[in-house]
């Protein structure tokens, strides 16, 4: 037989140990280049790209009153990626938080909607209990099918959030109907009680952003300082030795997926019980998919999360800064957070391993 070689091969090998630099500079030097990339279809579809660039990314950070709605969609993103990032770590991929916020905020809407005469204190912390309940209960379905059926949780959850949106738009557009709403999909205004406090005089912001810096820190607790977190974190780094070591994966299942599911319950109870004050159909506003950028981009670390949870939040606005001052269309938002991902686990893929460069050799048999 003789050899013969072939062209250079790339293969990745993972590295020893990233270097925590790389570490840091992965999400600025990903959003450098989701930035360019974005500006070559801006100019494509005959926008100025300065224009957009600034109004998205400068603007929010402007005024008081962009800044402030900037702090308000900081909190349901923030809450719901410390949930999901919990789960990512122990690799359960929770991808139906959108469908866990819709169920939060179903159930929180049920006792303004059920007792509208209620009044007292006790009306919105209520309602923000039951949306913990009610995004734990919808992810408990994907958490049964998997430990139960080993059904894929990427797929149930996902589809579970299709069944949540159709469910949210029966009620809407039949029990759960205003009257006197001139017959648009909506319930009736929630009372007084019924709404989070305000945290800052003059915005809309509310105290539910605090319930979620605290919780932001739990997290932090949880996954870097507690026993409990470091089972989650050896069951999906190494499950065979998780499973030798006593650690019940079922389990680390169930948790995860009830974490993930009662903190996208919370953020959409605080959501209707915040700065929209019914329930209606745009309470779905791609929370729980953005959330997801927002979590890997933050490096699935709590403190990195809150960086990155502000960053999309001010994303959001300027998107919709630029949407008027630019003509940008909403989809040109979608492809700069979905670039933004794509670049982000591109980069941080080279901090994890180095490329190396192999020439195969082949027998061929004479």
């Amino acid at each position: 037989m003789s050899a013969f070689s072939a062209p250079f091969l790339p293969t990745l090998v993972r590295r020893e140990r990233a270097s925590l630099a790389a570490t840091l500079l992965a999400p600025p030097v990903a959003l450098a280049v989701a930035t360019v990339l974005n500006l070559g279809l801006y100019l494509l579809i005959g926008r100025d790209p300065v224009a957009v660039v600034y109004a998205m990314l400068f603007e929010p950070f402007l005024s008081w009153a962009s800044f402030s709605e900037v702090l308000l969609k900081t909190g349901p993103l923030l809450l719901i990626a410390q949930g999901l990032a919990i789960g990512f770590r122990a690799k359960v991929f929770n991808i139906g938080a959108e469908g866990q916020f819709i169920l939060g905020a179903i159930f929180a809407s049920a006792i303004p909607i059920w007792f509208p005469q209620a009044t007292g204190q006790w009306i919105w912390p209520m309602m923000l209990l039951l949306g913990v309940l009610g995004g734990a209960l919808w992810a408990s379905i994907t958490a049964f099918w998997r430990v139960r059926l080993n059904a894929n949780e990427i797929l149930v959850s996902l589809m579970l959030s299709l069944v949540a949106a159709q469910l949210l738009n029966y009620l809407l557009l039949g029990p759960w109907k205003d009257p006197n709403g001139f017959n648009f999909p909506q319930s009736v205004m929630f009372q007084y009680d019924a709404m989070v406090p305000v945290l800052i005089a003059g915005t809309r912001v509310n105290v539910s952003l605090l319930l979620t810096l605290a919780l932001s820190i739990a997290a932090w607790l949880v996954m870097q300082k507690s026993f409990l977190g470091y089972k989650l974190q050896v069951g999906g780094l190494a499950p065979r030795a998780a499973g030798y070591a006593g650690f019940n994966e079922g389990w680390a299942i169930w948790l995860s997926l009830l974490i993930g599911g009662g903190a996208a319950g919370l953020a959409g109870a605080a959501e209707v019980a915040g700065p929209i004050g019914q329930l209606q159909r745009s309470i779905s506003t791609g929370y729980g998919y953005a959330a997801i950028i927002v979590a890997y981009l933050g490096g699935l670390h709590p403190i990195g999360i809150i960086a990155s949870a502000l960053f999309m939040a001010a994303l959001y606005i300027g998107g919709d800064n630029a949407m008027v001052s630019a003509n940008l269309p909403i989809a040109a938002v979608r492809v700069f957070q979905g670039s933004l991902l794509l670049a982000y686990l591109i980069a941080i893929a080279f901090v994890r391993y180095r490329l190396e460069w192999h020439r195969p050799i082949y027998r061929s048999k004479p």
